[in-house]
């Protein structure tokens, strides 16, 4: 997974796949989920972000994660 945070359009991407995107949909206002050809969640991309979430820190938890993969 990876946060991509661009301060000229205000916007914050969640990549969640390195497939490509097929389909887009707007879920709400400003949050689209892009799906890829097999109907499979792979990013999130929020328009305004910064009015929407406190970008000021990220926290994970409980995450298993190995040490280079």
């Amino acid at each position: 997974m990876k946060l991509s945070y661009y301060p000229d359009t205000d916007s914050l991407y969640i990549d969640l796949s390195a497939k490509p995107s097929a389909e887009s949909r707007e879920v709400s206002e400003g949050v689209v989920l892009d799906y890829d050809i097999e109907g499979n969640l792979v990013g999130i991309d929020i328009e305004n972000a910064s009015r929407k979430l406190d970008l000021s820190q990220v926290v994970t938890s409980h995450i298993p994660v190995e040490a280079n993969r």
